[in-house]
């Protein structure tokens, strides 16, 4: 199912077709296609190259792992997150390497990571959505994630399944037309709150 952004000004089309869905279909996704995937997020650009990115990965071949991972999504998202062949998670390590100072950009940096992996994903034929609603407690202690390093995001890979296989609060969200905010409402000029003027016609 495609769902393309409906946007008011030029994007790439890979940009326009990436979206996160609900309905996976259970085929498989190679291991090859997997290490695409986090190459991909490999080569995002981070604050000094720290790439504080760290990936826990569980395929539906691995069933013990992929159920570990599984369980430690929010019910609401096992519901649908269950069907993707690929499930993840990924932490950013809170501290600069080479100096030890807090890193307050290691978030930013794994959101360029993942949305790498995302387009990847779209390039791929396939799709990946992030999650905040898991149990990011249970991630480190079930995974051994050490101190220092946070659980951020999970995400769901997969090719795209039938939204009928949703259940109906689910699909009815699936087929709802996709919004954003309109530039105007977050693109500010040196006032905050004025919309930057260079986004008037002209």
């Amino acid at each position: 199912m495609e769902k393309k952004a409906q946007f008011g000004h030029p994007i790439d089309d890979l940009i326009a077709r990436r979206w996160s869905p609900r309905a996976f279909s259970e085929k498989p996704v190679s291991r090859e296609a997997v290490r695409s995937l986090l190459e991909a997020a490999r080569w995002a650009p981070s604050c000094f190259n720290e790439q504080p990115w760290s990936f826990i990965v569980a395929t539906k071949d691995e069933p013990e792992a992929f159920e570990t991972l599984l369980g430690c999504l929010r019910e609401a998202n096992r519901v649908w997150a269950g069907r993707a062949p690929v499930l993840m998670v990924v932490s950013a390590k809170a501290a600069f390497d080479h100096n030890g100072k807090p890193n307050r950009h290691a978030g930013h940096d794994v959101g360029l990571a993942v949305e790498n992996l995302m387009l990847q994903a779209v390039a791929m034929g396939m799709f990946a959505h992030a999650m905040a609603g898991f149990d990011a407690a249970k991630v480190r202690e079930t995974c051994g994630v050490p101190e220092g390093h946070d659980p951020l995001v999970a995400i769901a890979v997969g090719y795209p399944g039938d939204p009928e296989d949703l259940p109906e609060d689910l699909k009815e969200r699936e087929l709802a037309p996709r919004e954003r905010k309109p530039l105007e409402s977050f693109v500010f000029g040196m006032s905050w709150g004025e919309a930057w003027n260079g986004l008037r016609n002209g």
